[in-house]
């Protein structure tokens, strides 16, 4: 091993002009230290990981706390405003109606613009629209409301998978995706014993009811965390100045190296992404999990509450972190498996089928403990689908195609989630089943070949 010395010297921190000195250097040194390449990379791979995944995953709790508290709220919310459950469910919804509409603009912007500063404006104005939540009295201030909010939120998500992708290799992409996920359960375990207690303590001071002061204190903190985002996030591994020279080179090759393989095997046209038949078979996968998330969201409380009849806001929002306990165990579980085997639809359409069993236990018993244990699995099967599926795009979709492409899949199969809530509250449990059933049946029309071969090409 005989390092030239004078090469790493020569990196420098510029950005952008320099990425192409970076992947030379950097293949240069993979050639003379190949000893100490797996440990180059592991090391460059654990400080990146530190660095972003458990700031990304905060900022994503709050994006569920902000977008599911409504769930929860109402408990009071429905009956204080004289709402029908099916006039609720519909507002619920509406909140699909600006996420879908604006969701591949916000991608394709925050591409041009930089996560830092488009995740910033995300999150500002999405907190602002969450706590002007508080301030409805009627249905179609309920309805508008839920509009903006979808609005302010659309493109967060693809964003925020779109943006890792510009920061992990395939090989490790779903169990990053996976803890940075961990949100949603956590969101859950946390928020909704913090919700209850909002509810069960703060209803009648100053004047609020219970709900408003959920949407006041869990919308204010992500106003504060989207200013924070803009001093905090790098946009990219070549503007991070808190990796090492040779850190930032063998990044900046690895992910240049698999960069150009999708380019030169599917071009990076985002008009590619919405005209490969891959894509539209993952929306329609996406699509069986969003009906099945977003019921969940509108109706796990509600669930709990019918079975464990007399127990009060507090209690029930403890009980209800129970299924998302479950769903943290499976996340792990699934997305370590998928990496470590190189299998995708596989671990997919197991995670569906076992959702589709959980639906069905609670379907069919009226014992309060067996359908606890049923939402469990629902709720773990469903969780443990989303960090296996969101690391198969972008084996295949690259450049304006995948910032095209993955907020096309997240924006068309929410419909799912607008449809969820109304499923549930009119047809009952049956369906979701079978619709989770349908989603284990899609995964299983993925060809492997196809999402797998720059995994493999992945150290």
């Amino acid at each position: 091993m005989n390092p030239d010395h004078s090469k790493k010297k020569s990196l420098t921190n510029s950005t952008g002009a320099d990425a192409t000195n970076y992947v030379s250097v950097a293949h240069d040194l993979r050639i003379d230290e190949q000893v100490e390449d797996n440990s180059l990379g592991a090391r460059t791979l654990r400080k990146v990981a530190w660095r972003i995944i458990p700031f990304l995953c905060l900022l994503y709790i709050f994006n569920i706390l902000d977008r599911s508290n409504v769930g929860f709220a109402r408990l009071g919310m429905q009956e204080d405003l004289g709402m029908t459950k099916e006039v609720f469910d519909i507002g619920f919804g509406m909140f699909f109606v600006g996420y879908l509409l604006f969701e591949v603009p916000s991608n394709l912007l925050l591409q041009r613009f930089g996560a830092r500063r488009w995740i910033a404006r995300i999150m500002i104005t999405w907190g602002l629209m969450s706590c002007a939540t508080m301030f409805v009295t009627n249905v179609t201030g309920f309805y508008l409301i839920r509009v903006l909010l979808g609005i302010a939120e659309a493109g967060f998500f693809p964003g925020i998978i779109l943006y890792l992708s510009f920061w992990f290799p395939d090989r490790q992409r779903a169990r990053m995706i996976a803890y940075f996920m961990l949100a949603i359960a956590l969101a859950s375990v946390l928020g909704n014993p913090v919700s209850g207690s909002i509810m069960h303590y703060l209803d009648g001071h100053f004047g609020l009811h219970g709900w408003q002061w959920v949407f006041l204190l869990e919308g204010i903190p992500t106003v504060l965390l989207g200013v924070f985002v803009l001093f905090y996030l790098t946009d990219t591994p070549q503007q991070a100045k808190w990796l090492l020279d040779e850190e930032r080179a063998w990044l900046v090759a690895e992910l240049e190296r698999e960069d150009h393989d999708r380019r030169v095997k599917h071009g990076a046209g985002h008009w590619t992404a919405m005209l490969d038949r891959r894509v539209w078979l993952l929306i329609a996968i996406y699509f069986t999990v969003a009906v099945g998330t977003n019921a969940t969201s509108a109706y796990l409380p509600s669930l709990l509450k019918e079975r464990f009849e007399g127990w009060n806001h507090l209690q029930i929002g403890l009980l209800s972190s129970l299924p998302h306990l479950a769903a943290i165990a499976t996340m792990i579980v699934f997305s370590r498996s998928s990496d470590r085997l190189v299998e995708r639809r596989l671990h997919v359409a197991a995670a569906a089928l076992l959702a589709a069993i959980g639906w069905a236990m609670i379907a069919m018993t009226t014992q309060r403990e067996i359908a606890l244990i049923g939402l469990c699995l629902a709720q773990g099967g469903m969780m443990a689908m989303l960090p296996v599926f969101w690391a198969i795009p972008s084996t295949f979709l690259s450049g304006a195609a995948a910032a095209g492409g993955i907020a096309l899949i997240n924006s068309l199969a929410n419909i799912g989630g607008f449809f969820g809530p109304i499923i549930l509250g009119q047809y009952g449990l049956w369906p979701l089943a079978v619709i989770m059933l349908c989603g284990a049946a899609l995964a299983m029309c993925i060809r492997r070949e196809q999402i797998e071969t720059n995994m493999k090409g992945t150290t």
